[in-house]
């Protein structure tokens, strides 16, 4: 018998991701084998080291290794030399970790994240419950016109699809009215709700009502009023326990803006208008004007050239540089829009630049698959050293639970991946995770777990359908489940505005609807309520320790342990 398990402490002592310069101890059972070795793979190289007979028993071998000083992935797997025959033991074909197997050829490598010592994360992310919302259409007091663009009649209308034939995307330019003041009157009802964070869909000025067409960093978007009030709601926010998240569009900005002014309105020199523009090296052009780098093709989102020096010391370095100001103005940190678009240079210097603002600042980044080892343009990445993210949106426990709630997947595999999940994560780092259900990219929780909505549906399928009432009670019993289970997991439960009250709209832009005042679903919100106050006095569910436990297909428990507390919550899919 041959076998590794990177999740027995047996095999990995200790587990899961480690500090830089920290031991860990592998083992490897080989009954029969005359010798095996540890491959080692890092930033320098391939390392081959001998094992040696484990005094934990018969057929073990064993390595005690210092992890470098240098954070980064390292990657191992056991040459197997029995007599007259080598085998090769390495991770699972699906590379998920935990038992691996053997293999006559290159095997894929088991996974060991080494993290700075240094790095942590800030205690109101790990402790606290966050709240994204949509400045158009979570609350107004008074309305204020769109620049462009025009506004509904009706606060309970749903919003309007008008795709662009050329494009195929939605021209997202009908707006709602809510704006900064109208959040401010909410804040108690945020407050009772068990919020501590809310985190802003973009607000700075920008022609579409989605805002992630950025046409000036240093504006407050007009239609949600101004630099006061923004001051004025941090500050009052803050006096209630509540902190700022902002979202910082980094990656592109929109072609009608003080950058690249494609349609000149406004009174600056835009690249698009000049090569002699001060911000003509923030983009590249094929063929000046009309041909350039876009955001995955939309002209309306001319891509930015991050290496840029005058772009980075415009967002980054600068002394009154964007990412600066607006803590200085108030904020508590940035959720960072298509982060794993960034360079990761680019992350290094954001992540320096926020830090040395306000230690306790959030950095926070959009990445939908597992951080830790994201291929992105035919690199891999990880996001999770220490060095550049505190954390990230959490969609893989988002996929899994609805997948496991709709019988796409069962228990087994559901635990399975979320095992692999923390076992690469650093505990600081997955202590911060966004852990979400409902966001501004995805169908509204209760009509996707209802199974009455299909996602990613073409733009010109889409059409805002209610739920039937059986199916909204479906979808309904299915969310109280998922958020009681999430609220469980290591990481800051998510709230997409809404979802509490039982708003309902398939995919974009009907997940986008306005709060449903006056119409809440009462009795959800009285549960919701309920789980998160549960959540805030937990100190096992804030940081305990995490076992996942599934005694079958159908049920999945998660176990917390702090001190003396401890916290289970199962997750049980059989009566639906």
């Amino acid at each position: 018998m041959v076998r590794h398990d990177s999740r027995d402490p047996l095999y990995r002592t200790p587990s899961g991701a480690r500090p830089t310069g920290s031991d860990v101890i592998l083992r490897c059972r080989a009954d029969d084998a005359r010798a095996v070795t540890l491959r080692l793979w890092w930033d320098d190289g391939e390392i081959r080291r001998p094992m040696t007979a484990s005094p934990r028993g018969a057929g073990l071998f064993e390595i005690r290794l210092t992890l470098p000083e240098q954070s980064g992935l390292l990657w191992y797997y056991f040459i197997v030399d029995f007599d007259g025959e080598t085998r090769l033991y390495g991770n699972a074909d699906d590379r998920l970790g935990g038992e691996g197997r053997l293999y006559d050829h290159e095997p894929p490598s088991f996974q060991l994240t080494v993290y700075d010592e240094e790095f942590d994360t800030p205690r109101w992310m790990r402790e606290g419950l966050l709240y994204q919302i949509m400045p158009d259409r979570f609350a107004a007091r008074g309305k204020n016109a769109p620049e462009a663009g025009w506004l509904h009649e009706k606060w309970d209308e749903p919003p309007a699809i008008h795709v662009d034939p050329s494009t195929h995307d939605n021209r997202a330019d009908d707006f709602f009215g809510g704006n900064f003041r109208g959040v401010m009157d909410r804040l108690d009802y945020l407050k009772e709700l068990g919020v501590t964070a809310i985190y802003f869909n973009p607000i700075f000025r920008a022609r579409s009502n989605h805002k992630y067409d950025t046409g000036d960093y240093e504006t407050i978007d007009p239609s949600f009023g101004t630099r006061e009030d923004f001051e004025a709601l941090c500050g009052r926010a803050r006096a209630l326990g509540i902190r700022i998240l902002l979202d910082g569009v980094f990656s592109h900005t929109g072609s009608d803006s003080r950058y690249f002014n494609r349609l000149g309105r406004y009174d600056s020199l835009g690249a698009y208008q000049s090569l002699e523009s001060p911000y003509a090296s923030w983009y590249r052009f094929k063929r000046w004007p009309d041909e350039y780098d876009c955001w995955w093709g939309f002209e309306t989102l001319p891509t930015v050239n991050k290496s840029d020096e005058s772009y980075r010391r415009y967002i980054l370095t600068g002394e009154n540089a964007i990412v600066k100001r607006w803590l200085r103005r108030g904020a508590s940190g940035w959720r960072l829009d298509v982060a794993d678009e960034l360079p990761v240079p680019f992350l290094r210097t954001l992540r320096k630049s926020v830090k040395s603002v306000d230690p306790d600042a959030a950095v926070l980044g959009e990445v939908w698959e597992d951080a830790s080892n994201k291929v992105a343009y035919g690199q891999l990445r990880c996001y999770c050293l220490g060095d550049t993210l505190d954390s990230v949106m959490n969609y893989p426990l988002r996929e899994g639970l609805i997948g496991f709630l709709l019988g796409e997947i069962d228990a087994y595999a559901l635990k399975r991946r979320l095992d692999a999940l923390y076992e690469n994560y650093p505990a600081p780092f997955a202590a911060a995770l966004m852990n979400l259900l409902g966001s501004h990219d995805k169908a509204r929780v209760i009509n996707r777990l209802s199974g009455a909505e299909p996602e990613n549906r073409p733009r010109e399928q889409r059409a805002f359908t209610p739920l039937s009432d059986a199916e909204y009670e479906r979808g309904k019993r299915r969310f109280i489940k998922a958020w009681r289970f999430l609220c469980a997991m290591p990481g800051m439960p998510c709230l997409y505005y809404g979802d509490e009250a039982g708003a309902q709209g398939g995919d974009d832009p009907f997940c986008r609807g306005t709060y449903p005042w006056g119409h809440e679903d009462r009795a959800l919100m009285e549960e919701i309520k309920r789980v998160n106050h549960a959540r805030l006095k937990s100190r096992a569910a804030q940081n305990g320790s995490l076992e996942l436990i599934a005694p079958d297909a159908d049920t999945l428990t998660v176990v917390r342990r702090y001190e003396s507390d401890e916290l289970r919550v199962t997750l049980d899919r059989r009566d639906d």
